[in-house]
């Protein structure tokens, strides 16, 4: 699959511009760029999404025009998106085998021979569940690999994968990583697109670097390393890349000595089972373990958007009612949840429409909302927090995933909370954007604000927390602190609590 001489173009901004990419069979080709680096928008011309105003696509060696996705599905090109694009009150059979059911000789769905064949696929893909349950009722993980379990089987012949990882936990990355090598095996041409470089260098071949609709590099990607990689991708110096090290995290923070937040026997049936943890002023408290832990229930239950069957929370000494997230809210505690589209913005409205929403109350008097305050506080978040925007009336959906994210940051730091709640605040966002984000929370804790972080970027969490507690199965297994916040002392006190379980369970 090739295109040549790519031109895309859009009201006021060229999104793609005189691009020449090629996906070879049998190999794995890394795409990479910042967000609004033109990767989303090479996707949706790859697959008949948007049409090219210039240049051509070259499939198989024949030129070709996809008229509508579906078309290009047809010819052979699947693609997994970040955001898994199934249909959660169906059946997991009934999504893996959409539109090509197996049928009886009446002509009805076998419906038998489709639970087979669907368990049969899934567990090749390390997946076991019941295959007649609503794909809803399975964690964001294992309906990520249902998406790709039905992405491969669809006899495809180049498979784009968006984002692929950032729902999926160590052990699914590693099937989903042996699910690629296979797939390059057997001479399918895999474009890979991730944020996370330790993941490119794990599975890819080659690496194509957009930078502003352009293309900057094209090469192997064992002969390029990985300051050079991001330097690429920034557009900036090696050496003031080499300067600024992988993180914008400062390090330790000067924090206070009294808790603003402290939660005592968080207790949930199945979820949560007597957490307990306190965050002082200026800290950055890390929230480790793998997916499924308990660390978003942990942070939905402080911000009272998970009820709970026992626990007591406190906020700079005023105990708070559980289970209410305006009461959270009045208290000063605000949340950066994980699915920052299903669960923070909203898209269809504007940026100045988003950043005002749960201020709205505080921005009024009498009821009426002030315009003059609105502008202000809008403002004053879209300079401190670098948000790119054409103004602040433009829609947040059409914004790349950064510069959402800082939206969304924008919302509850107009509020100005105690402590904050970040729940992956860095996934799916460039290295600029995701650079730009950890230094803000760095100074959110040095101007006094409790800062709770979860981040399934282990190197990220070390860095950024100033202790850090570890989750498994909804308990806490360990805390780190001072010289022991190291990635060896974390993964050790994963490995230890599950070896417990295991002799527990023995």
């Amino acid at each position: 699959m090739e295109v040549r001489g790519l031109t895309k173009r859009f009201p006021g901004v060229v999104a793609l511009d005189d691009v020449t990419f090629a996906a070879r069979a049998g190999e794995v080709h890394a795409l990479v760029g910042e967000n609004g680096a033109g990767k989303s928008t090479l996707i949706k011309v790859l697959t008949g999404v948007h049409h090219p105003d210039q240049g051509h696509l070259v499939h198989q060696g024949e030129p070709v025009s996809f008229a509508t996705p579906l078309a290009a599905q047809h010819a052979g090109i699947s693609t997994i998106y970040q955001e898994v694009n199934l249909i959660p009150l169906m059946s997991v059979a009934r999504n893996l085998c959409l539109g090509r059911e197996p049928r009886t000789r009446f002509g009805l769905i076998d419906f038998g021979r489709m639970h087979r064949e669907a368990d049969r696929t899934l567990r090749e893909y390390g997946v076991q569940v019941d295959v007649r349950r609503p794909l809803r009722e399975l964690g964001v993980g294992a309906q990520q690999m249902v998406a790709l379990a039905r992405a491969v089987s669809v006899d495809a012949r180049v498979v784009i994968m968006d984002e692929p990882t950032s729902s999926l936990e160590p052990r699914e990355v590693e099937t989903l990583f042996g699910v690629i090598r296979r797939l390059r095996d057997r001479g399918i041409a895999v474009v890979y697109v991730s944020h996370r470089l330790e993941e490119l260098y794990a599975v890819c071949d080659t690496v194509t670097v957009l930078r502003d609709g352009r293309v900057v590099h094209t090469g192997p990607l064992a002969e390029t390393d990985r300051l050079t990689l991001v330097s690429l991708m920034l557009g900036r110096p090696l050496g003031e890349v080499r300067a600024e090290g992988v993180t914008k995290f400062s390090g330790a923070h000067d924090t206070g000595q009294e808790p603003v937040l402290f939660a005592e026997g968080l207790t949930r049936r199945h979820q949560l089972h007597d957490i307990s943890l306190r965050i002082r002023p200026g800290e950055v408290l890390g929230l480790g373990g793998l997916l499924g832990s308990g660390r978003s229930e942990t942070a939905k239950a402080i911000a009272g958007a998970l009820p709970l069957g026992s626990g007591r929370i406190t906020v700079a000494g005023t105990a708070l009612r559980t289970g209410s997230t305006p009461a959270a809210i009045r208290a000063g505690i605000s949340l950066l949840p994980e699915d920052r589209k299903a669960e923070g913005i909203v898209p269809g409205l504007s940026v100045r429409e988003n950043i005002a929403l749960a201020a709205l109350p505080r921005l009024s008097r009498f009821g009426l909302v002030s315009d003059t305050r609105i502008d202000a506080v809008v403002d004053t978040f879209m300079k401190r927090l670098r948000i790119k925007a054409s103004g602040p009336h433009q829609k947040v959906g059409e914004l790349s995933g950064g510069n959402q994210q800082k939206v969304l940051l924008a919302r509850w730091l107009a509020m100005h909370p105690k402590v904050l709640l970040l729940d992956e605040p860095t996934r799916g966002i460039d290295i600029g954007a995701k650079a730009e984000v950890q230094k803000l929370i760095d100074e959110l804790a040095e101007d006094g604000l409790g800062v709770l972080l979860i981040s399934s970027d282990v190197e990220e969490l070390i860095e950024g927390s100033d202790r850090v507690v570890v989750l498994r199965d909804g308990a806490v297994v360990g805390e780190l602190s001072g010289d022991d916040v190291t990635e060896d002392r974390l993964m050790q006190a994963i490995a230890a609590a599950a070896e417990e379980e295991a002799v527990t369970h023995g």
